[in-house]
């Protein structure tokens, strides 16, 4: 099988193992229990910023703070990107920003936003795939397999904001089904023009980052202040650390 043929194969099958496998794990909690998840969640997104994504980023640039600078860039356009989809939303019937009691999710806000930002991680991971094989096909496929292992505890945490979102189950999956083919995007374009896209490389890890923080700190964390109380906190702290230790778990497995 050619070079090419293994880059397309590998880079379709990893993503949807991947968001079938975080779905599959999902699939016997209740809805009631997806609120309790969202502590999860978050753990997992600042765990693959914060253990995953930015490390990466900061291996392949020369310039750091050009890196926190699209960072920084990257947090104010979901904000302002925020924005707009409330004001689409108050436009267009009730505005929860005037409502006594706002609903149980985010009219899919933070939805829309882990959407781009998985989006552009998906990129990235063709890229890195792209590029292993180029190198030869089995470090290949153990960085695929690498890239498999470290999506699904991420891919679980952005198919439960989803849901918490107002997402339907078969909605989430079949979001997280068309981000995963910027997999395919970005390893068929660095099969193309690999050096080229090397440099952009950190850029996109960046912008990543940036939606995943912005999510996580910004719409899912607000919402846990809302229970205060010692058991429900205690529980959120052990979640987000279990979210946390998913990511940590995963990179350590495969040995990086």
């Amino acid at each position: 099988m050619s070079t090419l043929s293994w880059i397309v194969l590998v880079s379709l099958a990893g993503g949807a193992l991947s968001v079938l496998a975080a779905a599959a794990i999902t699939h016997a909690v209740r809805a009631s229990g997806v609120t309790h998840l969202v502590s999860y969640a978050i753990g997992a997104l600042l765990g693959a910023v914060f253990l995953e994504i930015l490390p990466h980023a900061v291996e392949h640039t020369t310039h750091v703070h050009n890196l926190a600078a699209t960072i920084l860039f990257g947090i104010l356009v979901f904000f302002v990107l925020e924005k707009l989809v409330l004001w689409r939303h108050c436009h267009h019937g009730g505005c929860e920003a005037h409502e006594a009691h706002p609903p149980a999710h985010d009219h899919g806000r933070s939805g829309l936003m882990i959407l781009i930002g998985d989006t552009f991680h998906n990129f990235v991971d063709g890229i890195l795939i792209a590029a292993a094989f180029v190198e030869n096909t089995q470090l290949g496929i153990v960085t695929a397999l690498a890239i498999i292992a470290h999506e699904i505890p991420q891919e679980l945490g952005d198919y439960l904001i989803l849901l918490h979102s107002g997402y339907s189950r078969l909605r989430a999956i079949a979001f997280n089904l068309l981000s995963s083919l910027a997999t395919l995007v970005g390893a068929l374009l660095a099969y193309f023009a690999l050096s080229d896209m090397k440099e952009w490389v950190p850029t996109f890890l960046g912008l990543a980052a940036a939606s995943m923080i912005y999510v996580a700190v910004a719409d899912l964390i607000p919402g846990l202040h809302k229970r205060a109380e010692l058991k429900a906190t205690l529980q959120q702290v052990l979640l987000i650390g279990l979210g946390i230790a998913s990511i940590a778990i995963a990179g350590a497995l495969v040995g990086e």
